[in-house]
């Protein structure tokens, strides 16, 4: 009996411990990553802004082709929308909203990731030599759920790497690709 008491004392120890040190972890998490793409920065925009380009270039769409899609909204700037839903847990299901565009210069976006949260996103685009540096940003609030603290000190790590994935799918396809445009 002794040995269950000093077990349940010392795990409700390493929980509360555990709680009270997520609270000093950072409850805001940012994942950035720039490169520079070998296009105009109209022609960058135009991949971003005008959502149904996303199915060329986005490293969600190329792991889950098969997703599915549906599009409401304008076509591109303020108010495009788009959702998904997907069997594949790396994609999962959730929403993308433009909040703010200026063209060739930046996007501004909310992602909603159903139980996962929301999040903001923006990209940034400078002229750059014959190309545009690109700086892709997203921003979420973790709250203070314990768990979802502790997960904010990986989302540089997972994210960060499907954003230099979806880099470089932009530069394959903003040179070669004929670019969907729509009116503004």
């Amino acid at each position: 009996m002794k040995t269950l008491k000093k077990t349940g004392l010392g795990l409700l120890t390493l929980v509360v411990v555990l709680s009270l040190v997520s609270q000093l972890l950072p409850r805001r998490v940012r994942v950035e990553r720039s490169g520079v793409i070998n296009a105009t920065p109209s022609t960058v925009f135009e991949q971003i802004n005008t959502l149904k380009n996303w199915e060329k270039w986005s490293p969600w769409h190329r792991l889950d082709p098969q997703m599915q899609l549906t599009y409401s909204g304008p076509a591109a700037g303020v108010g495009a929308r788009y959702a998904w839903t997907s069997a594949d847990s790396d994609v999962g299901n959730g929403s993308f909203t433009i909040t703010g565009s200026v063209p060739a210069r930046r996007i501004d976006a909310e992602m909603n990731f159903m139980e996962e949260g929301t999040a903001t996103c923006s990209y940034q685009l400078e002229p750059a030599g014959h190309g545009t540096r690109i700086s892709w940003v997203m921003e979420s609030d973790m709250g203070y759920n314990p768990l979802s603290r502790y997960m904010g000190l990986l989302m540089d790590h997972f994210v960060g790497s499907d954003f230099e994935k979806g880099l470089r799918n932009l530069q394959e396809v903003a040179g070669d690709a004929p670019v969907a445009s729509a009116q503004y």
